[in-house]
C-alpha cells in the first residue's frame, strides 16, 4: 500500500518543536510493509492543508493520506474541516472505532474530531497529533485499511 503522511502543526512548521508524530506515524507504516511515499509538514491554515491533500491525491500516486494533528477542539484545529471539504464520501465507521479504542488509553479520545474520507480513489484518515495517539489511532484501523484501499479503486468486498 502507497501512503503518504502529513504533519499539521503551527509550531513544527515553524521549527519552534521537531515533528514525532509523523516520523512515529511513518515508522508504523514501514513496520507493516506500506510504502511511504512521502512525508511533509503544514501549519494549522485550512488552506495549506487543503492544498497538501488534494495534491496527493489527485496524482493517484497513494493509497491512503494520513494526516496527523488538528483534529481536537481548539480554535486552530482544521483538519477535519480541510479533510472534508476535499472528500467527496465520508467512512464515519473508521473515525468511530479510532475514537472507541482510544477512550480504552484516554477518556479525552472522545474530543477527537478526526474524519475518513475518499477523494477520488484515495483514502485520507486524520491522526490525533501526540505520537502515542496517532500510532493507536492508526493501528485501530490498520487491518482495514489495505481492504478498503482495494475497494475505492473497484475492487469487490472480499
Amino acid at each position: 500500500m502507497r501512503v503518504a503522511v502529513l504533519t499539521v502543526s503551527d509550531s513544527v512548521s515553524r521549527g519552534e518543536y521537531e515533528d514525532r508524530s509523523g516520523p512515529a506515524v511513518g515508522d508504523f507504516c514501514r513496520a507493516r510493509q506500506w510504502a511511504v511515499g512521502a512525508s511533509a509538514v503544514a501549519p494549522d491554515e485550512r488552506e495549506q492543508i487543503e492544498g497538501r491533500l488534494r495534491e496527493w491525491a489527485d496524482s493517484g500516486a497513494y493509497d491512503v493520506l494520513l494526516t496527523t494533528g488538528g483534529t481536537g477542539i481548539g480554535p486552530r484545529d482544521l483538519t477535519p474541516e480541510a479533510t472534508t471539504a476535499l472528500c467527496q464520501r465520508l467512512i464515519p465507521g473508521l473515525a468511530e472505532e479510532m475514537r472507541r479504542k482510544g477512550v480504552e488509553s484516554t477518556p479525552r479520545a472522545v474530543l477527537s474530531r478526526s474524519v475518513v474520507g475518499v477523494r477520488g480513489t484515495t483514502l485520507i484518515v486524520n491522526l490525533p497529533g501526540s505520537p502515542k495517539g496517532a500510532v493507536e489511532s492508526l493501528a485501530a484501523i490498520a487491518d482495514l485499511l489495505p481492504h478498503c484501499a482495494k475497494v475505492v479503486r473497484g475492487a469487490r468486498h472480499e
